[in-house]
Order: C-alpha cells, then structure tokens, then sequence
C-alpha cells in the first residue's frame, strides 16, 4: 500500500487524537512531541510507526536514547506487533569509557554530532521509510555547543526528511531544557505537548494539548488521556455547539401515572432532571423507575454509580418490583462503577457518550456529590457537566442526575454543587414527621418543557413498587418536616 498523498491526512494511529487534529497528520511535515519522562512519548511513536505498518508502509524508529531491546519490550508490553519495524540504534558504545576516548582538544559537537547526523541520514536513505520517529532530540541538544548550531542542524534535518517524502515525528523529553525548546517548535509543522499531574490521592492526571498545527483546524485546549495496555488513549474535549441542532421533543411517561400528573404529563426527551433530597428518600430509586420506564417503552438505558455498587443497585430494584436484573442481562441496560480515585473529567464524558452511540436514550448520572468528590481538583467541574448536558440534550437523551443534601429536615439542607440552574428539572424529596412517623414527600421545584403541578405529593417505597399518593392537603410547613394544620383544619394528621 503506498503511503498517503499530499492532500490526505496520515492516522496518528491514536484513538481520539485524530479527532483533535482534525482528521491526522498532513503528511512530509515534521512534528514534536515534547514532554518529561513518563508521558507517553515513547508509546505515541511506536503507536504512529505500528499505524503505518498497518497500512503497508515503511517506517523506523531512530533511537539515540534506549536500547532496540528496550524498544522492543515496550511494543510487546502494548501487545503491537514488531515484525516490519526497523529500530535503528545511534548509542555511545562501550569504548566511550576508556580514558583514551576522551575528548581534550575538541568539542563533542565537533566530533560526535557529525557522527550522530550521518548514521541517521545513513538509515533514512538505506530504508527509504514513509514515517519517522526520532526518540530523542535533548541528545541532539546537549551534543550541540550553541542554540545557533542545534537550530541549524534541526533545520537541516527538516529539509532532508521534507525531500524524502518522510511523515517525521520528533520527540523531545525536556530534560536539555527545563522551559520547553522554543528552537524547535518554532520550525515542526505541528506540536504536540503530553504532560502528568499528581494528585493528592488517585491515578496521575494526563493531559494533552496541541500547541499548534500549521495550515489546520484543531481542537485547542487541554485534552484527558489514559496510558494503558495497548497505548494512548486520548479523550477529546466535549464540545456541545459542534453537534447543536433544533429538534422537536417527545413527552415519556415515568411509569407512575400520579408523578406524570405532578410533572405536567412526563419528562421531556433531550431534557435533564435533577432528582434532590436527604439521604435516604428514594433518589436513587425513583432514577431506577425512570429507567425502568424507558426500557418498558422500548429503549436503551446506562448509569454510572458513582457510590452504590450495581449489585446492591440491582439488589434494590428487586425489592421494588423494577426488573432491572433482566434488562441488564438483556443487554438494554449497562451499568458502569466508577472508581472515584481513577476518574478524569474528560475520561467520564467519552464513557458517557460512548453509551449514547451505542444507543442509550436514558442516562443517569447517580450522584453529582461522587462526581465531585472524583475530581474535587477541578476548578471548571460545572462548565464541564454544562457541556456533558448540553451534549446529551442534543442528542435528545433523558439525562437523570442524582444530587444529595446535607442535612434531613429543614431549610438549612444544602447541597455540595448546585447543579438545579444548569438542570432543565428539579425533582424534590423530603422527609416529613406525621403522628410519630416519618414520610416521604414529592414535589416539582423547576419544569422547563412544559407547565408542572405546584403541588406537594407523598412519595413511598413498597415492595410493589414506588408509590406517588395524592397531594398532601390542609398543612403548611411540609417542607421544613414538620407540617403544621392550616386555620380550621382539623389536626387529625396527614395519614387519614
């Protein structure tokens, strides 16, 4: 297979970042790859060269750092395949160390950098490969004696690889220089900039970002990724105004007749509901019930539990009558655990809009405090969800979020993040006291798809299900816990 023409764009070989470049690379172009040791760009060139194989082509990895064996190592631990990869070695042998060998009278830019260059000019016209990767230019750096001499051999090796119809990708670990080699990005086609966080607790935060791209349209900002078996997985930023669109949206029923009442006639699809209240009142479960309903209808469900395990969530849609078990087992619902400690915003959002292109029409985030507390780091965590909603609302999803309050009676309940603004609705739950016992109360605090009961109606759990009562007349105060009867009302108590 020929490698591609000038008009078309080469695959990085990466998931999600040709997506960010708008397509791949534009090829005979050189592009830098910087980051410190441990960022993946090792695993980003074996990814690039391991691409071109793939598509016939003839690629080599010029090492002047690590050992073939070394490489070779690192591909298999990938599982990428190395038959066809030339790894071409331009190491200091052993005889470096012998007294003898050093220099007194020269340089070692006068000596060693003129043999480094003509080895890899060597390999390059021996092999006439179509991609490039050269792991690492601070060995270039430190062997030249001036930023004048390092630019220049760098410019003279862009125009030598630009002649051979080579895709070039130049890494650089950072370690000659601690600001980042402007030299060099000043003359590649593209940059592109891998870099690692650690947090207090948890998995290292990766990022990418495309620091430019010569000619083309990308995807700017920082970007999440995962270094795993099999190499960089990249998740692009979401943009929600890059799939805007005006659609005209169905009414769904819950499943509960008296709940479609009290939300004017059901939830709207492409809407998202906050479902909030003290722990214990049935949030989670009354989310259930909204999934259980869309797969009674006919659709595609997922949720992500951010807290309860999906065992005892199924467990508990068991004991109220939901089916759950046999929708999962169906292959209608899937249901991820999130692991908080190894969690990236970017890397939720791709698992959430992965689930909407396989189809789920209902997603339910359970709860917005997990997600918090997952990436309690991240100042822009609201603009974030923003953009997840505004997504899931494009594609006409029934998005359920499950938010918990602190505190159990009163108005003193807060929440962790506020979240009712960005939410089309508010579904509230509150305990009450009534004649010694404690109850449960429903009510719609914000409808945006259409008009909603300002009623206040009883909410239970019972093995046959969830049960939405009448409205809860004749009382004042509901909402504090502790109603108290209206003037001339008979105090007999809610429970009559």
């Amino acid at each position: 297979m020929n490698p591609a023409g000038p008009d078309e764009l080469l695959s990085t070989g990466i998931p999600g970042l040709d997506t960010i470049l708008g397509g791949g690379l534009t090829p005979h172009r050189i592009y830098l790859v910087e980051g410190e040791p441990g960022t993946g760009k090792t695993t980003t060139g074996l990814q690039f060269l391991h691409e071109g194989l793939r598509c016939g082509e003839q690629v080599v990895y010029i090492t002047l750092a690590e050992t073939a064996q070394e490489l070779s190592a690192v591909a298999t631990s990938h599982g990428m395949p190395t038959e066809g990869l030339h790894i071409h070695e331009v190491l200091p042998t052993e005889d470096l160390l012998a007294a003898e060998q050093q220099y007194t009278t020269f340089h070692p830019s006068e000596v060693e950098m003129a043999t480094t260059l003509r080895l890899i000019l060597g390999v390059v016209e021996e092999l006439k490969p179509s991609r490039i990767v050269l792991d690492s230019l601070s060995e270039l750096q430190l062997l030249a004696d001036s930023p004048l001499r390092y630019r220049r051999q760098v410019l003279a090796l862009k125009q030598f690889f630009s002649t051979r119809q080579c895709t070039v990708l130049l890494l650089d670990d950072r370690t000659a220089s601690a600001s980042g080699d402007l030299q060099v990005r000043s003359i590649a086609h593209g940059v592109i900039q891998l870099d690692h966080l650690v947090k207090e607790y948890g998995a290292e935060r990766r990022r990418l970002r495309v620091v430019k791209y010569r000619g083309r349209s990308f995807l700017g900002g920082l970007h999440d990724y995962n270094l795993v078996r099999g190499g960089l997985l990249v998740h692009p930023r979401l943009v929600a105004a890059h799939s805007r669109g005006i659609k005209e949206r169905a009414q769904c029923s819950t499943g509960l007749p008296k709940l479609d009442l009290l939300l004017g006639g059901g939830i709207e699809q492409g809407t998202s509901t906050l479902i909030v209240g003290p722990p214990g009142t049935g949030k989670s479960s009354l989310a259930a019930q909204f999934v259980a309903a869309a797969i009674e209808r006919g659709d595609r469900a997922a949720m992500f539990l951010f807290e309860e395990s999906a065992s005892n969530m199924l467990h508990r849609s068991d004991g109220l009558n939901l089916r759950m078990r046999e929708a999962t087992e169906a292959g209608a619902l899937t249901i991820q655990q999130v692991d908080p400690a190894e969690l990236s915003p970017g890397q939720f959002a791709s698992a959430v809009c992965r689930s909407v292109e396989d189809g789920a029409r209902v997603v339910v985030i359970d709860s917005l405090n997990g997600y918090l507390n997952a990436v309690p780091d991240e100042r822009f965590l609201t603009t974030h969800l923003h953009e997840l909603l505004t997504y899931l609302g494009q594609h006409q999803v029934l998005t359920i979020l499950v938010g918990v309050q602190q505190g159990m009676l009163g108005g003193t309940m807060s929440s962790a993040m506020d979240a009712s603004y960005i939410a089309d609705n508010v579904l509230m739950l509150r305990y009450f006291e009534d004649d010694g016992a404690i109850r449960q109360a429903v009510s719609v605090f914000k409808k945006r798809g259409s008009a909603h009961e300002r009623t206040i109606r009883e909410f239970s759990l019972t093995p046959a299900g969830i049960q939405v009562g009448e409205v809860l007349r004749g009382y004042r105060g509901l909402l504090t816990g502790v109603p108290l009867p209206l003037a001339g009302t008979p105090g007999a108590g809610l429970h009559g």
